[in-house]
């Protein structure tokens, strides 16, 4: 790499000193100042060939300086340092033209990495002397931390902010996969148009068609007006397709269809409407492995995981424990409920706790505290109470299995049968249950034997022609292992 000059602009004295040692080795010239105007200077006077700025400094904001480089010198390539290392901040940088953004402290070895692409990679055309601004998003923090597994997550969504890109966001219960999807939207290319969420795991298999893509007046019994399914409700914005792991085989089909092609049917229609609409989807589930077992397309999968996004649970990112009690306290507090404190003990309480319900389990915490506690302040012996109160029961004091079962299968029904509170469900309740019990049973057992038919009769206590005519009629597909 050709040796450049690298004007360096950070009121930390100590920052300048550490990059003009570590960049000035890999025979640059650097020059640093600890102000925005003598940067300008430099920049205007045509001196060169790469900037690297902080945002916070004493006369001028480094966010502001990005847009004038920009204009007066397009091929001049900067790069935005920030200790105010929120998801804004990112997308901020990114809008106006910044080649990278690292949150502060940042690793040395990565910011020389950054400095060896934006001194290598292609320049880009420079921006049409009429393109817009973009627009600036407002100080609502849609995403809380600053852990190193956030600003990875900031990082990646402040560049997929003006894209269309297809995203699937991967993460346990909790853990704030909408939050991600609603900051796409929002701070994205589609912010002007609907969002739409579905839960896969709270529709019942036989309506989840109609739910995406709407159906016709007559197109099966009950369906007595033409309905708009989510496809539709969401032309020009963003459709959040929450649990995706619990979509049946034969609608993955039709969804696959739709991202290959572009258009879709409504059911009972003929009709192709055109699908304008960003795709995000979302699960806790591990895909790979639904796919190993056959409950999930492969092709799909891969329509689907364009740019994965893994959200860390909270037990992997417990600095930010304490900017996320701050933030609920205050949002409990505009609400109404008595202003709150969290004592240093208890703070480190909360810190060491594991949170199996992640972020969600945290706020749900802190609204207790505030509603139920009269005192000010609360204290380690608080949270430790009710901490002890929401744990769940030990392992060894579980249902037994069949019980378990049993009550999930309950569960599940009162969903089915809460979903058509304007009256009783269509006929054939009996057959439809045992159909959806039948699936999964045939696939995880098919799976258990690599797809060996003989076995998974055996197992399932069933003829091997009646394992096969149950196979056809599910539509399941078998992987196959084993002969």
């Amino acid at each position: 790499m050709a040796q450049a000059t690298i004007l360096v602009a950070d009121d930390d004295k100590a920052i300048r000193t550490v990059l003009n040692q570590a960049l000035g080795r890999l025979g640059h010239e650097v020059r640093t100042t600890g102000h925005a105007s003598q940067l300008w200077k430099w920049v205007a006077d045509g001196d060169g060939d790469l900037v690297i700025t902080d945002v916070v400094m004493p006369d001028e904001n480094g966010l502001d300086l990005v847009p004038r480089i920009r204009k007066i010198r397009p091929e001049l390539r900067v790069i935005v340092m920030s200790a105010q290392n929120t998801l804004l901040t990112a997308i901020k940088a990114t809008e106006r033209g910044a080649f990278e953004y690292l949150p502060k402290p940042f690793d040395l070895k990565e910011l020389v990495s950054v400095v060896e692409r934006a001194l290598t990679a292609p320049k880009a055309a420079p921006a049409g002397e009429g393109d817009a601004p973009p627009e600036e998003p407002d100080e609502k923090l849609p995403l809380i931390g600053r852990s190193p597994a956030m600003q990875e997550i900031y990082r990646v969504l402040a560049r997929l902010m003006g894209t269309d890109l297809t995203v699937m966001i991967a993460g346990e219960s909790g853990t704030g996969k909408e939050l991600v999807a609603r900051a796409l939207h929002d701070y994205g290319k589609r912010r002007n148009g609907p969002f739409v969420a579905l839960n896969m795991a709270a529709i019942p298999r036989e309506l989840i068609e109609s739910e995406l893509f709407g159906h016709e007046k007559g197109a099966f019994t009950g369906a007595t007006a033409r309905y708009a399914g989510r496809f539709e409700q969401s032309q020009g914005g963003t459709l959040f397709l929450d649990e995706i792991g619990d979509m049946p085989i034969e609608a993955q089909t039709r969804l696959l269809r739709v991202l290959q092609e572009g258009e879709y049917t409504t059911v009972g229609g003929r009709t192709r409407i055109r699908a304008d609409v960003r795709i995000v989807a979302a699960t806790h589930r591990d895909l790979r492995q639904l796919v190993r077992q056959g409950l999930f397309r492969e092709d799909l999968f891969y329509r689907l995981n364009v740019v994965p996004i893994r959200l860390p649970p909270l037990r992997e990112r417990s600095d930010d424990v304490p900017l996320l009690v701050r933030h609920f306290l205050q949002t409990t507090a505009t609400e109404g409920l008595p202003p709150k404190k969290i004592d240093a003990a208890a703070m480190d309480r909360l810190k060491q706790h594991r949170w199996p319900g992640n972020v969600r389990e945290l706020e749900n915490l802190i609204r207790r505290l505030s509603a139920l506690y009269t005192q000010e302040v609360i204290g380690v012996d608080v949270v430790e109470a009710e901490l002890a109160d929401a744990a769940p029961p030990p392992a060894a004091e579980a249902a037994p299995a069949d019980e378990s079962l049993g009550a999930s299968v309950e569960r599940h029904l009162r969903v089915y049968f809460d979903a058509h509170k304007d009256g009783l469900p269509p006929p054939g309740v009996y057959d439809r249950v045992l159909r959806e019990l039948e699936r999964p049973l045939l696939s995880l057992t098919l799976s258990a034997t690599r797809g060996n038919q003989i076995k998974a009769a055996q197992l399932l206590g069933l003829n091997r022609n009646t394992l096969r005519k149950k196979i056809r009629e599910l539509d399941i597909q078998v992987v196959r292992g084993l002969k």
